[in-house]
């Protein structure tokens, strides 16, 4: 058994171990455990500094998650666009594929908490419907694997798919969306990435929700990956009492890039049932992307979006620096708040746009200038 393993095997999951660790009350405990149970593995568990804290937030079960009933359990129509078991196809060129339940942690604000755990919900009884999907459609060229988490399989389980996958001359990306390298880092061994080289392109996308969570051991994990030619992006969520700080989301986003983690998404919570307590407004999530824009490296700046409730996909917010746009030009302000202005040119898609004016040509014709006389040398001779 590998230490990842043997560290799941030791998470805190049970009621008894949440009334004893976490100090629940029991009669809330039982009720938070039928809702959606918990995990926190020693790894994560010693990251909290003292209870309440962004680290405890996100993986201690909470009350306040009994009192959401208001919300769904699918806000973003994933099973509506499932048209076969474990296949998720909402955009045109590429597919999503949950390959597994479990998670190395549960965390509070997941927004699959309807499957993630239950071995029947995402089932391997669905990969191969699963892959005949993919094989079919010919469109998809970009596959995420999800679930719960792809890395909680085996590297051998893990390798099969990614053959499987491979052996699909259309399909050109594989992502991995993994919160492993955050939550339980030793999972990301120098076998698992000697393997994942084998099937290049491969992505991994994690998710990193706060700066106490780059430890050296996560950090170790991240550059493992890096080193393996494993692209590594990071998408955040925006949280109450967890992030929703501008000073904590840049600071984080600096550490990622330190540990050669791009920021790839920043997210408003998705509006999924037991995660109401996380929410925050958008005028918050707008504040922390412009803190960003301006005031620091580009690299550090992750595209903010909602995934749309419905299953409208992922729609970028921006914060407004356009103060007055028409057809000749755009008014703009920058970090600084300092104005600008930048000529709007006619095309085919703006015709009345700025045109730039043609010299004209005079008819009046210039008289020619005197053609100078050549001076002839003459040599004599000595």
């Amino acid at each position: 058994m590998e230490l990842w393993q043997k560290l799941i095997r030791e998470s805190v999951h049970t009621v008894d171990e949440l009334v004893e660790k976490f100090n629940i009350d029991r009669k809330d405990a039982e009720a938070l455990d039928e809702f959606f149970q918990a995990r926190v593995n020693p790894y994560y568990l010693s990251l909290i500094r003292y209870p309440g804290d962004p680290i405890w937030l996100q993986v201690v079960p909470n009350k306040a998650e009994l009192d959401d009933f208001d919300a769904l359990d699918d806000p973003l129509m994933e099973e509506a666009m499932s048209p076969v078991p474990n296949i998720t196809h909402r955009y045109p060129d590429r597919a999503l594929f949950l390959v597994t339940s479990q998670c190395g942690i549960y965390c509070r604000f997941c927004t699959r908490k309807r499957k993630v755990g239950d071995y029947e919900k995402i089932s391997m009884k669905g990969l191969e419907s699963a892959f005949k999907y993919l094989e079919e459609h010919t469109e998809i060229r970009d596959i995420i694997l999800s679930g719960g988490d792809p890395l909680m399989l085996t590297d051998a389980m893990l390798e099969k798919i990614l053959q499987r996958l491979r052996s699909m001359k259309h399909i050109e990306i594989i992502r991995l969306g993994t919160r492993m390298p955050v939550v339980l880092p030793q999972r990301i061994t120098q076998k698992l990435c000697n393997m994942i080289k084998k099937y290049h392109p491969v992505y991994v996308n994690t998710h990193f929700n706060h700066p106490w969570e780059i430890t050296s051991e996560s950090s170790k994990a991240c550059e493992m990956l890096s080193d393996a030619g494993v692209p590594v992006g990071n998408q955040m969520v925006i949280m109450k009492d967890i992030n929703d700080d501008p000073a904590v989301v840049k600071e984080l986003m600096q550490m990622l890039l330190k540990i050669r983690v791009r920021p790839y998404y920043m997210y408003m919570t998705d509006e999924t049932k037991g995660a109401n307590h996380f929410r925050t407004s958008i005028e918050t999530g707008q504040k922390i992307a412009e803190s960003l824009r301006g005031h620091t490296s580009g690299l550090a700046v992750p595209h903010f979006v909602i995934d749309a409730p419905g299953g409208g996909g992922k729609i970028p917010l921006h914060p407004n620096y356009v103060l007055h746009m028409d057809e000749e030009k755009i008014i703009l302000r920058n970090f600084k708040n300092e104005v600008y202005s930048y000529k709007n040119y006619a095309d085919k898609n703006n015709p009345n746009g700025y045109k730039t004016k043609k010299k004209v040509k005079s008819k009046t014709k210039k008289k020619a200038a005197p053609k100078k006389k050549q001076e002839v040398l003459v040599f004599e001779e000595v």
